[in-house]
């Protein structure tokens, strides 16, 4: 069960959600006694933040009263909170057209300040929103766009105490995201760091959520008992600060588990008491969801009556949800509009024939009345139906709005990334630059040195001819039909390092072809030398080659397989070649390249790319990181940051294989790639 949307929703609460009734009481108390705006936001503030988690209806009111009295005295600050804490109101009631628009509004302000906690908190709610939408892709874009704000502000400044315990939603919000994305090793990653978050500051609010994803996880690990464990611990949790909503959830998963267990009495009891708490509470969602469970289970147990009615049940709850949105609304409008209007008919045809009635006796007044009265009913009528228009136009305008501004930023979006992409291809195509003018010379100086060989070898055909040595001249021949074999050798050898440079440069095709990785790897790894070797003529390194002589040719996208190999060699020069400016002159440079075949114990087979260098090691502190978009160590303007996260990608998603970094700090480091054959 997804725990993005309760992660989201704390996030502005300034008072934890299990607050007591005498604590209610306290703040409505402050709230009547308030004589200052800044005493009555604050009161108002206090009272949606204690009603935002079992009755958002409630919450709304208060929170609405907050944004108007910030947006009176200009608090910028406080408005973006006010609209934040309603958009999450909005969310809880089911409406996340409202939601996403409150959001935007609070995001914009958050901008124009320049506030990173801000807008991290602003990008993680707006996460859960495409979260309950059951869009986990955009879910995790936003999330992550979160966790970078917050960690770039922190390079600055400590963090306090209410900035880490956003860090631990954060985190623990980015685990459920991965729970949904069905990437259980980066969910319990990030899962158990916001746990020992949690439980080293005592955030007892988070408690209950933690340990709830933590049961998700052991659930899809198939740790039955674990998940059990974790489910009743963060009912407990919950239970204890009067956390309705994520109580709920709680119920729903310990159905779920009883029901996989085949234990089916436990299960309908626990999808009951989760429907009970969500009804009470209002919560929309979690009354669809526990509405579909029992309508499931009872349906398995041939219960159709039962079946039928919590189906009913699940089936308001969807519609109430999901089926309202901006343009059904306003038709829904329209048409009560025109019932009412229809009523208003029929009231006027039976004032006028009581007017017609009364004209009888009272001829001048009665009829006066009657005309005052229609004309009245009927400049009402057209100013009602000019107000309904007028706003019905307005809303459809801002539907149409908020669509073109979201396929717009999506566009933006693909358009950057395709940017980074290339720009990042250019960069390494610019240090293959040096490399291929090296690699090149080399068999062009052979095409020139045996070209000027035949040119005077036929003079000297010509001479033997004429004085009709035949045998001589057939010597000259073969030997000038060998140095035109060698001519044709090493112009073929120049044709294949010109077309590896212009597949570098293109945009992939993706089209796999049959390649022999030996020939592939060698001739990056020359190129990759020769070009560091034109930056720095200082610089020297042993190039060691262990290549597997019985390897098959394997089905790859020649470009990409060579940006990886190109990438990886890269990194290794310039790792041997920064530890050689700091060590003593005993240090010899060394990179090694091995393939491999391997035979996996389930059977099939593989290919194996080691590449390893002497450097310095990749620290364990950011070991974890190297392959994520952006991240570099190298100094500002030396490297993108994205060299080894497009390599992850076209080794992992391209071609099906893995990648995996095997380090020491300060001895070496090595990347080991597998291909499936």
């Amino acid at each position: 069960m997804k725990k993005a949307l309760t992660l989201a929703l704390l996030l502005f609460t300034l008072l934890t959600a299990g607050a007591q009734q005498k604590q209610i009481d306290t703040a409505r108390l402050a709230l009547n006694n308030a004589k200052t705006d800044t005493e009555k936001y604050l009161a108002l503030f206090n009272m949606g933040g204690f009603y935002g988690q079992n009755h958002p209806d409630s919450a709304l009111i208060f929170d609405q009263q907050a944004f108007l009295l910030a947006k009176k005295n200009n608090w910028a600050v406080n408005q973006a909170r006010s609209l934040n804490d309603i958009a999450l109101d909005f969310s809880l009631m089911g409406d996340y057209v409202k939601a996403s628009q409150n959001f935007l509004r609070a995001l914009k302000i958050y901008e124009g300040l320049h506030n990173l906690v801000g807008m991290a908190r602003i990008n993680n709610n707006i996460s859960f929103n495409y979260s309950v939408q059951h869009d986990p892709k955009q879910a995790l874009a936003h999330t992550l766009i979160a966790k970078k704000q917050l960690e770039t502000f922190a390079l600055t400044h400590k963090l306090i105490a209410n900035q880490r315990h956003t860090y631990a939603i954060l985190l623990g919000g980015l685990g459920g995201t991965y729970i949904d994305l069905h990437r259980i090793d980066s969910a319990e990653k990030y899962l158990k760091i916001s746990y020992e978050l949690v439980k080293r500051y005592k955030y007892n609010d988070l408690l209950g959520i933690a340990q709830d994803q933590l049961g998700e996880v052991a659930v899809a690990r198939g740790k039955n008992a674990e998940a059990a464990r974790f489910f009743r611990q963060a009912l407990a949790s919950n239970r204890l600060i009067n956390d309705a909503e994520h109580m709920c959830g709680d119920y729903l998963d310990l159905a779920g588990l009883y029901h996989k267990g085949k234990q089916q009495d436990s299960a309908e009891y626990y999808a009951k008491k989760a429907l009970e708490t969500a009804e009470s509470g209002h919560f929309e969602q979690q009354a669809l969801e526990a509405g579909k469970v029992l309508s499931t289970y009872y349906d398995e147990d041939h219960n159709l009556p039962d079946a039928y009615k919590y189906f009913k049940l699940a089936t308001a709850a969807k519609d109430s949800m999901y089926s309202q949105d901006k343009v059904k609304q306003l038709l829904s409008l329209d048409f009560d509009e025109k019932m009412r209007q229809q009523e208003l008919q029929v009231a006027q045809r039976e004032a006028q024939k009581e007017a017609q009635n009364k004209l009888r006796t009272y001829i001048l007044s009665g009829g006066l009345g009657v005309l005052l009265l229609l004309a009245l009913i009927f400049w009402r009528n057209s100013n009602q139906r000019k107000k309904a228009n007028r706003l019905l136009s307005k809303q459809k305008k801002e539907i149409e709005d908020q669509r073109d501004q979201t396929n717009k930023a999506l566009t933006e979006l693909q358009q950057t990334q395709t940017q980074l992409v290339q720009r990042e291809k250019m960069a390494s195509l610019g240090e293959l630059t040096a490399g291929i003018a090296h690699e090149i010379q080399n068999p062009l100086n052979f095409v020139n040195n045996f070209s000027d060989v035949n040119r005077e070898m036929i003079g000297e055909l010509k001479e033997e001819l004429k004085g009709g040595n035949v045998t001589e001249a057939m010597a000259i021949a073969d030997d000038i039909e060998q140095n035109e074999e060698k001519i044709n050798h090493h112009g073929k050898r120049a044709d294949f390092i010109v077309k590896g440079m212009l597949q570098h440069s293109r945009t992939s095709t993706g089209e796999k072809q049959p390649t022999n990785i030996n020939v592939l790897a060698d001739e990056f790894f020359k190129l990759s030398y020769h070009g560091l070797r034109a930056k720095d003529k200082t610089f020297n390194a042993e190039m060691v080659t262990h290549f597997a002589t019985d390897l098959p040719k394997i089905n790859v996208v020649q470009q990409d397989m060579g940006r990886v190999l190109l990438n990886l060699f890269n990194n290794a020069f310039y790792a041997v070649n920064q530890k050689q400016k700091t060590v003593d002159t005993d240090y010899k440079p060394e990179v090694t390249v091995i393939t491999e075949l391997f035979t996996p114990p389930s059977g099939g087979g593989g290919l194996i790319i080691k590449v390893k260098d002497n450097g310095n090691g990749i620290p364990d502190a950011i070991k974890d990181k190297i392959m994520q978009p952006f991240f570099t160590t190298k100094p500002t303007g030396e490297g993108t940051g994205l060299g080894l996260s497009l390599t992850y990608d076209m080794v992992v998603k391209g071609h099906g294989g893995t990648i995996e970094v095997n380090t020491k700090e300060g001895e070496f480091t090595e990347f080991i790639i597998e291909l499936p054959l």
